[in-house]
């Protein structure tokens, strides 16, 4: 097959570093791609939502199955407008239609999804400037503390925890009335606080039948100890030590066979990754939120224990025959620890030139995130810059070998946490 990865970070990266290993894989495109993808394929200079682009150079370069990275071409309709274009129709999709897309793109629709399909989740409700007052009244009846989420895509910063009646109701007017998150807060979901210790899990689905991948922990806090701005993530670790069959068990007959079969009632057109944010409490799973692709920089902690061939599971996805696939792990732990640019969440300079890109070798995996190949140099293009993962006989030996390549490693102002997996360790 000829596949085109679309996406540019340390997500698309650790996909093509798996699919290339692929005997199925015959050529590999990536769009927009980062100088760590060039390495493995040819880099195409398309953003990733020029859908008329992107199906042109399928059909230039004779490509079979379209992998998509990140969510925001799902929530636009990419799967819709290469299956509605009868030149690209022929085309493998590897993500949902933009219905089925809003189970990530409307936290509004995720939840009364999760509702009608008796999906575990914490109580919410909804509001927009219409009954703006009726929120300010729900927030003040609910205990503290209160979770805010913007309905739609605000680039993972659409989520706010409130440990005060005053900063909730402050936060709620400058999400409807002040723009906060942009349009994608002109609808609030409200909801109750979750207690307990987050893990993402991770299904790949045709529609019908469905396999799990291995699960992860990420890390959103910029600082250790979990303190300071939430970010993208600044690392992950796999498997997680707590997660037993029970669990495994318990998280796939109430969570993700409703999910699968709500899809299927619900007429959702869906081939391709269900992430699911959990909270466990007690062993017992609750939804925070549906993501409709895989995560980053999960996919780089949980991709190289996939002993599997990624391009044989995706084919089996898209021709609806996942029913006879079994998933192989890597019994091996892995951490992956994300080196960001200085300043990041917030200003941070770019263009900065990286050394060490040639560490860990035989140790290590280096998955860029934030790069761009500017010979004789690469120099860095984003916040999030590059993931390093390694694998070990614990967490604890994984992550001591991804912060042995990272002194190696040098950008100026680099950062990165020192403390990934440090409940497990």
């Amino acid at each position: 097959m000829n596949i085109l990865i679309v996406g540019s970070g340390g997500r698309e990266h650790a996909l093509a570093w798996k699919l290339k290993q692929s005997v199925l894989c015959k050529s590999l495109f990536i769009a927009p791609g980062n100088a760590g993808t060039a390495q493995l394929g040819i880099n195409l200079a398309i953003p990733v939502t020029d859908f008329e682009a992107l199906a042109a150079a399928c059909l230039t370069h004779g490509v079979n199955m379209l992998v998509v990275g990140p969510e925001e071409p799902l929530v636009k309709g990419i799967y819709d407008y290469f299956k509605e274009n009868p030149h690209t129709a022929h085309i493998k999709i590897i993500g949902p239609s933009a219905e089925a897309s809003q189970l990530e793109g409307s936290k509004a629709y995720a939840k009364a999804f999760m509702m009608r399909h008796q999906i575990p989740t914490s109580a919410y409700s909804e509001f927009t400037a219409q009954n703006f007052e009726e929120g300010l009244e729900y927030i003040k009846s609910q205990p503290l503390p209160i979770v805010l989420k913007a309905d739609g895509l605000a680039a993972g910063k659409g989520v706010l925890i409130c440990h005060s009646y005053l900063e909730a109701c402050a936060e709620f007017d400058l999400m409807i009335h002040r723009k906060k998150f942009g349009d994608a807060g002109n609808k609030v979901v409200v909801e109750q606080f979750l207690t307990g210790i987050e893990v993402s899990v991770f299904a790949l689905t045709d529609g019908e039948h469905f396999v799990l991948l291995p699960e992860a922990k990420d890390y959103k806090r910029v600082g250790e100890g979990d303190t300071g701005l939430n970010t993208g993530g600044m690392g992950a670790v796999s498997p997680l030590p707590f997660f037993t069959d029970e669990l495994r068990n318990t998280i796939t007959e109430k969570v993700i066979k409703p999910t699968i079969a709500g899809l299927k009632k619900d007429n959702l057109v869906y081939t391709g990754f269900v992430f699911v944010g959990l909270m466990i409490e007690n062993n017992e799973p609750m939804v925070i939120e549906y993501n409709c692709r895989l995560g980053d920089p999960e996919t780089e902690v949980i991709l190289p224990r996939l002993k599997n061939d990624l391009a044989a599971l995706l084919l089996a996805a898209a021709n609806g025959q996942l029913q006879n696939a079994e998933i192989e792990v890597d019994e091996r732990s892995a951490a992956t620890i994300v080196a960001v640019s200085g300043g990041y969440p917030g200003d941070y300079e770019k263009g900065l030139s990286i050394q060490g890109l040639d560490a860990g070798a035989g140790q290590s995996l280096i998955f860029h995130s934030g790069t761009e190949d500017k010979a004789p140099d690469v120099v860095t293009r984003g916040g999030r810059v590059l993931a390093v993962t390694s694998l070990g006989q614990d967490i604890a030996s994984a992550v001591l070998a991804s912060k042995e390549t990272l002194v190696d490693i040098y950008f100026e102002g680099i950062n990165y946490r020192r403390d990934i997996g440090f409940e497990f360790v």
